[in-house]
């Protein structure tokens, strides 16, 4: 068991009630005060609750499972069922009065906990104060595990925002440090109201036990903690794990060794284009097209195949760049269209080697400092740098970039082949697709794939342009274009026209994903679910061509705007008040119909546009969608999307999908495709974030995968499932986002998982005769 009880905490205790300001009666818990020696280390601890309670207080909340009091290790606890048909599920502590843990200092929510289910438990923490404002951390529990797990909520270590979405923890091993997932770090700790303890899309029953919640003073940090965390191969330069390549020799015999196992001819029961030879067949179209078949959506490939969409998506060098601190004040440097910048692709320029040499400066030491090694702007290896002109988090607002995985890939291939290092890893990537019985690629391939003739692929593109937009409230990425803008419809024209004129009509080309997930709101309140509309109300129709078409739809429906007023519950002036921008102050159910009927008009200007403009330009090629994530999905969005696209996409990072959750697929009966998922571990690979879903093993990765693709193979609306993505995150996270996530096939220094590739073999050998429901004869 891991019991994280250091000597710092145990020499003064003051144990007393944190619901103090609550009904004692209702906490149970005991003020007392013990004093042993004094110390200037002395530490304060503040139980939450030990639960040496008979029956669960009030302010211990279900949220869609079961809760109860039950005999622990040490004492009484409380045992957590999960309820695996709920999109979230757990336990939410929350006092009368909030909770003031900003008087103590630098400390950390500390819990007791113990896996009680048949599989690993991924487990959120959510820390909430009275204006919203909120952390979240994860920690994951292998079958039976046990421990003190901390959230370290003030101090410096918390504050510090470094570009990566997960930082090295701060603290010894032992403390059993939460990840750090995401949130604001001014959350204001001396007004908490409410602690959550949660899983998010479970597939199996998960249970759990919590004891001992308590307040305890930080850990001691470790030195340097973010000093020399990255070694030239783009490594952690501070552990050891079975994987890790030490010298170039290590790095070249390990490609040798995988490039001699391939099987570049893939599985014998496919078609040319990765359909299902061995079924049976349809009408051949020479290209890509969707079809139902006994009840099943399917794809058909251009043959007449049966086919579906299993693939890894993001086969490209984008995302692979990490910050080093470095800027220049050059301004030539930072020079870049705005319409060519993508938050997914930086198409970063090359650097001039003057401007380099000449006008380089650290604009952040603290970045500059996490690496051991950087080329010299005159090595073999410099023409990995790279610039990002915008930095979406992180200590500098732009800067240069490095790729580690491609100085990898020209130290295993560059030396010893006569053609491009890039073209020998297109070439290796294509041999793993098929060796591992992958039927596609997913979105965002390198386009150097775009004239293969081995493994089918998807095409993509951003509307990026100088056009009007409009706020959701939740623009996470960006606001939402304003599709009623003709400078939108000039953009859509020309991305696509670029899409075009890449993949040249091939049949190897499956579709067209465009945009992803963009803030089109959520579903879980009238201000999420309608705020782009609010947000196009409060603007001038001038200047809001939006705004005007909402006037004019009004306008057709009410004659008078009184009429409006009555509906409303408002007191608009006239139409002239209205068109100049209004402020819907009190948003109330009267309004909902319009708002619905705004939304729809909007939302289906959008997908005409895009739909109508791929017609034109690749009239073969199936439209998959905007890739929506599952934090925005408004019904009104949904609606449109199924009128105008030929396959819906969904990001869905879950542990699988949920029969429940997803029964609105056989209202939609629209052939969809999970466009995103992933699951990471911190096992065997030195890394500091997992992912979004966490395993705490490689093997239990690999598991993981198998049930979440499982679970998209059982649903008869979906045709495909694309896991995000290829190569793991850079250690320091890739540049633009900081994301540092365990999610690929293959590390940094291109070595595939091989619990990975078995779990996808696994898959991909039963994936047609399963799927099917029979071999047919």
């Amino acid at each position: 068991m891991k019991q994280f009880k250091a000597s710092i905490l145990a020499t003064t205790i003051l144990s007393f009630s944190l619901l103090a300001a609550c009904d004692p009666d209702e906490s149970n818990v005991s003020s007392t005060e013990v004093t042993t020696e004094e110390s200037a280390e002395n530490a304060a601890l503040k139980v939450v609750t030990d639960f040496e309670v008979d029956s669960l207080p009030s302010w211990v909340k279900a949220s869609y499972a079961d809760l109860s009091i039950v005999e622990g290790k040490s004492g009484k606890a409380l045992r957590v069922d999960f309820d695996e048909n709920a999109k979230q599920s757990g336990v939410i502590f929350t006092p009368e009065t909030p909770w003031n843990w900003a008087q103590f200092g630098n400390v950390n929510l500390s819990m007791d906990i113990e896996n009680n289910s048949e599989v690993s438990t991924h487990l959120f923490v959510t820390i909430t104060d009275v204006s919203g404002k909120s952390q979240r951390r994860n920690i994951v529990l292998s079958t039976g595990e046990a421990g003190t797990y901390i959230a370290p909520i003030t101090g410096p270590e918390v504050q510090l925002e470094a570009g990566l979405r997960a930082n090295p923890s701060a603290f010894p091993e032992e403390a059993n440090e939460m990840i750090w997932r995401f949130g604001s770090r001014e959350t204001d700790m001396s007004q908490i109201k409410s602690v959550a303890v949660e899983v998010f899309g479970a597939i199996r029953p998960k249970s759990i036990t919590i004891d001992n919640l308590e307040i305890r003073e930080n850990p001691e940090p470790i030195k340097d903690y973010m000093v020399g965390l990255v070694d030239k191969f783009g490594q952690n330069a501070k552990v050891d794990f079975a994987r890790k390549i030490k010298s170039t020799e290590q790095l070249k015999a390990a490609a040798d060794a995988e490039l001699a196992s391939l099987n570049p001819d893939g599985l014998p029961d496919r078609s040319r284009f990765g359909g299902w030879k061995d079924g049976p067949q349809f009408e051949a179209t020479g290209y890509f097209r969707t079809q139902k078949v006994d009840e099943k959506w399917w794809m058909i490939d251009p043959e007449g195949y049966l086919f579906f969409s299993n693939g890894i998506a993001n086969l490209r060098m984008a995302n692979t760049t990490t910050v080093t601190g470095i800027d220049y004040k050059d301004p030539s440097v930072r020079i870049k269209d705005p319409n060519e910048v993508t938050p997914d692709d930086s198409k970063d320029p090359e650097i001039a080697p003057q401007a380099a040499l000449d006008t380089a400066y650290v604009a952040s030491d603290l970045r500059r400092d996490m690496f051991t090694w950087l080329p010299d702007y005159d090595d073999e290896l410099a023409e990995h740098y790279s610039y990002r002109q915008s930095v979406f988090i992180g200590p500098t607002e732009h800067g240069e970039t490095y790729s580690f995985y491609q100085a990898n890939l020209e130290r295993r291939y560059g030396e010893e082949y006569d053609h491009s290092y890039l073209d020998k890893w297109r070439e290796v990537t294509l041999d793993r697709m098929k060796d591992w019985g992958f039927t596609s690629m997913g979105n965002w391939v390198d386009k150097g794939f775009h004239d293969n003739e081995k493994v089918p692929y998807f095409a993509n593109g951003w509307i990026i342009g100088d056009f009007k937009t409009l706020s959701s409230g939740n623009d996470y990425w960006s606001p939402m274009p304003d599709a009623f803008d003709p400078e939108f419809k000039k953009r859509a024209q020309a991305t696509i026209s670029t899409i075009a004129d890449e993949i040249q009509g091939t049949p190897w080309c499956v579709g067209v994903f465009v945009d992803n997930e963009k803030s089109w709101g959520d579903r879980d309140s009238l201000e999420g679910r309608y705020g782009i509309v609010m947000d196009g109300i409060s603007k001038s129709a001038e200047e809001s061509p939006a705004k005007a078409k909402f006037v004019e739809i009004l306008k057709e429906k009410y004659a008078k705007i009184d009429d409006l007023n009555a509906v409303w519950g408002t007191d608009i002036e006239s139409w002239d008040a209205f068109s100049a921008g209004y402020k819907i102050e009190n948003l109330n159910e009267a309004m909902v119909p319009d708002l619905s009927a705004l939304f729809t008009a909007f939302a289906d200007q959008y997908f005409r546009v895009v739909h109508d403009t791929l017609e034109e330009a690749m009239p073969n090629h199936l439209y998959m969608g905007v890739r929506m994530a599952s934090w925005g999905m408004p019904q009104e969005a949904v609606e449109a999307a199924i009128k105008y696209t030929d396959v819906m996409s969904y990001n869905v990072y879950k542990e699988g999908l949920q029969p429940k959750t997803w029964e609105f697929l056989e209202d939609l009966d629209k052939p969809s495709l999970i466009g995103e998922f992933h699951i990471g571990s911190l096992s065997d690979n030195g890394l500091y974030h997992p992912g979004l879903i966490e395993a705490p093993t490689q093997a239990d990765r690999a598991r993981m995968y198998k049930e979440y693709v499982q679970s998209v193979l059982d649903n008869p609306y979906m045709v495909g499932v694309h896991w995000f993505q290829y190569i793991d995150s850079p250690l320091t996270g890739r540049a633009y986002d900081g994301e540092n996530y365990n999610v690929g096939f293959v590390t940094v220094t291109d070595q595939p998982y091989p619990e990975m590739v078995q779990a996808a073999k696994d898959v991909n050998t039963n994936l047609y005769p399963g799927r099917y429901g029979s071999t047919p004869k």
